[in-house]
């Protein structure tokens, strides 16, 4: 099982936002979504930091879906 973030990515188009305009609305770095564009595990502090700057909750930004390889 792998964490996707295409809701995030989603969530930006839908609200015309750029990630540099993300990273600074919720104070965290361009390292924190290179890692989530990659699909690597991020701090729950940068999950709780971009939640609060979308206005939105965890699950609107990402979500647990199963490896292609456990088939």
């Amino acid at each position: 099982m792998t964490i996707s973030y295409n809701r995030l990515w989603k969530l930006l188009i839908d609200k015309k936002m750029k990630k540099k305009e993300l990273c600074q609305l919720a104070d965290v770095s361009h390292m924190v979504l290179v890692r989530m564009a990659h699909g690597e595990s991020i701090t729950t502090d940068s999950i709780l930091k971009i939640c609060v700057a979308l206005g939105c909750r965890i699950e609107d930004i990402m979500e647990i879906v199963e490896d292609d390889s456990a088939e």
